[in-house]
């Protein structure tokens, strides 16, 4: 329970962090820790602090500059020592842990008087992998790994290339790098990187000759000792993917903290995803025999070994005939010269299979699952003799072949678990499984890739996360949809009865900025006239000394804009697609800095992480209301299941989904107290439909301006 002790704790951290910033109290801020305190301090627990009941989950809106990250912390801290439970601290992306780990849990301690260990907890594709780059260097030009697709061009290492490996070891064995990517001097492109790098089905564990110098198990036993893990929600879903405890503590053990929680619901679907290229595949199944027959050789054609690969020959041939008449069918229905087009996307409507098509995906499955299964038998044999266990198998050997073994097993299981989605219904009263087949363009011709992903992961985080965890915090600036939680819950698979809240932001909007919406000939759903007016009022209104950020909807509408801007505007122009996003952030600041003007033109993922104070931006342009793209096959699945159900997808999934869009690239503009500025909206629909009332009401009250 939340004892007297524990609240006069809070209270007084949050009065030294105040007193040692000279900060005044903030009504958000305060009602954000009493909030949170109040939900993990009434869980019940028993004699052995096991959780009992249910209402132990908190979500919590809360608005830019409302200091969340304070009012969690302050509140998280001490009930999580006293309970002696560990704080997996979760965000969307490595960037945001950083800040964390570097930035704001150190100022917290500091001025507070709290204490806490912590530590940073990444994916294991952030980590130097000693044997990986060795195999690679020994073999001089060929990496001794297959492509994901057999397509697409496989690792060669040229001079240059080998010297940099080379040069890698060496800071590595040195002690100058700790093997962390992140923490490297040079810049590294992800080609030249992932080579380096393993995964849980490659990687040998305490087999590995190196596993001693290993950094990122190095990471690992680190963490072990911490009070906190600074994670990110891709790393927390693995981890709950292999059961929970495996990559993290124990989840009836853990209080989660999701910062940008917002991200949660689609990350976890993420992990749900499958894919199948059938035409690359049946490529990869001739590769694989190959390298499977190279192997036994290799290991001087252990009797075992040998009966294993042999039993996995006739699957193998079979599984080979079903994609090929798989990518027989499909072909005629993408590829069709009579129609003078193809179809890039052939989308099944509510995630049903024809008949036919359901039987391969059943065909696929079957077949991949044997071959997974002795696989894995394979993986166990050089397993064994890593342990010392089986003396038919060179040690050394076994160790260079288990990870290329690992990565066949990985691939079979992804062509299992593409076969199973195609090939099973979905359970009835359940959310569907978008189901789509799409049309690739490769370097060996056209290609047929299969594809699903579920439009909702509810069930998952329900049965997998809420159930077991012992508490946890969601937590952005963005939460609700159209002023509520439901969408969020829904999606969450959070019961309707969870506590949340909505606290606002402290800002003036109504003085600090206008929202103004010009007129406008043109309805933004007229794409070639809409687009001709956006650069009309660009060529006109632009300030070419401002900081500016425009946002669109789409590339096809950013491109055409470009391309017609007048060239004193174009030159101030940093585009997406031509640098990153960090570096497109890092040159804006130093043209204002310089005192030039500055304007970026993004797409989506501008609406989060631009974090512009000040100077550095003082008008959002906002070309189109940001709607789902129509054919998207996830989108349009979940749309159609809505209306089977008597719903209005319009309203109840594409209208809330802008709402939540539209208010984080708003959010862009003010970041502090003192920043003012404009945002300019080029869509009228806003004032002219039904459903514009519903959008402006959940943008923070900004001062009107409508043309």
């Amino acid at each position: 329970m939340l004892t007297e002790e524990l609240k006069q704790e809070i209270q007084g951290a949050y009065r030294r962090f105040l007193e040692s910033r000279q900060l005044k109290p903030r009504r958000g801020q305060k009602q954000m820790i009493a909030e949170v305190a109040k939900v993990l301090g009434n869980i019940l627990t028993d004699d052995k602090s096991h959780r009992l009941g249910e209402k132990h989950v908190s979500v919590i809106e809360a608005g830019t500059g409302t200091g969340k990250t304070i009012g969690y912390l302050l509140a998280v801290i001490p009930i999580a020592k006293a309970l002696g439970k560990k704080v997996v601290l979760s965000t969307a992306t490595v960037a945001l842990q950083e800040q964390l780990l570097h930035k704001d849990l150190p100022e917290v301690l500091e001025h507070t008087g709290l204490s806490l260990s912590f530590g940073l907890a990444k994916g294991r594709g952030r980590y130097f992998c000693i044997n990986k780059a060795e195999q690679h260097l020994d073999s001089h030009g060929a990496t001794g790994q297959q492509a994901l697709y057999e397509d697409e061009v496989a690792l060669r290492l040229d001079d240059e290339t080998v010297e940099f490996y080379k040069s890698l070891l060496n800071e590595f064995a040195s002690g100058r790098w700790d093997g962390d990517r992140d923490n490297l001097v040079q810049e590294i492109n992800d080609q030249d990187w992932y080579p380096l790098t393993s995964d849980h089905l490659q990687c040998t564990n305490r087999r590995c000759s190196n596993f001693g110098a290993c950094s990122f198990f190095k990471a690992r036993r680190e963490l072990d000792q911490v009070e906190c893990v600074i994670a990110n929600h891709d790393i927390v879903l693995a981890d709950l993917s292999l059961g929970g405890g495996a990559i993290l503590p124990e989840p009836a053990e853990t209080i989660y903290i999701f910062d940008e929680g917002h991200h949660l619901s689609d990350k976890a679907s993420g992990h749900f995803s499958f894919s199948l290229r059938l035409k690359s595949t049946v490529r990869w199944l001739s590769s694989t025999a190959k390298q499977l027959t190279k192997m036994t050789e290799q290991l001087g054609q252990p009797q075992l070994l040998c009966d294993y690969v042999r039993q996995l020959q006739k699957p193998a041939e079979d599984l080979d005939v079903v994609l090929t008449n798989w990518a027989e069918l499909v072909r005629p229905q993408l590829l069709d010269d009579s129609r003078g087009r193809n179809i890039e996307r052939l989308r099944f409507p509510g995630g049903v299979l024809p008949d036919e098509m359901r039987q391969f995906g059943l065909q696929v499955e079957n077949l991949a699952a044997r071959q997974f299964k002795k696989m894995e038998m394979i993986l166990d044999l050089l397993k064994e003799s890593l342990d010392g266990e089986n003396g038919s198998i060179d040690k050394q050997q076994a160790e260079q072949w288990y990870p290329r073994v690992g990565m066949m097993v990985a691939r079979y299981q992804g062509i299992t678990g593409l076969g199973r989605s195609f090939g099973h219904v979905d359970e009835e009263n359940a959310t569907p499984t978008a189901r789509w087949i799409n049309l690739v363009e490769t370097a060996q011709g056209y290609d047929f890739e299969c594809r699903s992903a579920p439009v909702s992961a509810a069930q998952m985080l329900a049965h997998n996360l809420w159930q077991h965890c012992f508490a946890a915090v969601v937590t952005s600036a963005t939460l609700t949809a159209l002023g509520k939680f439901d969408r969020l819950l829904a999606d969450l698979g959070l019961p309707s009865e969870t506590a949340c809240y909505s606290l606002p932001s402290p800002f003036d909007h109504y003085n600090a900025a206008e929202l103004h919406i010009p007129a406008m000939k043109a309805e933004a759903n007229n794409a070639e006239q809409h687009t001709e007016e956006v650069i009309e009022y660009l060529n006109r209104e632009l300030d070419p000394a401002a900081a500016t950020l425009v946002l669109f909807s789409s590339w096809r509408q950013m491109r055409s804009v470009l391309a017609s801007l007048d060239e004193k505007l174009n030159n101030k122009v940093l585009s997406q697609g031509e640098l990153s996003k960090n570096e497109i952030l890092k040159r804006h600041k130093q043209r204002i800095d310089e005192g030039e003007g500055s304007m970026i033109f993004g797409l989506a993922s501008f609406t989060e992480g631009v974090d512009l104070p000040g100077n550095y931006l003082t008008e959002v342009i906002i070309t189109k209301l940001p709607f789902s793209v129509p054919d998207d096959p996830v989108d349009a699945t979940m749309a159609e299941w809505i209306e089977q159900r008597g719903g209005n997808p319009f309203m109840e999934w594409s209208v809330p989904m802008a709402s939540v869009r539209l208010t984080q690239a708003a959010g862009r503009l003010l970041r502090t107290e003192q920043d003012s500025g404009r945002i300019v909206l080029l869509d009228r629909r806003v004032i002219t439909r039904r459903y514009g009332r519903q959008l402006l009401d959940t943008l923070p009250p900004f001062r009107r301006n409508f043309s």
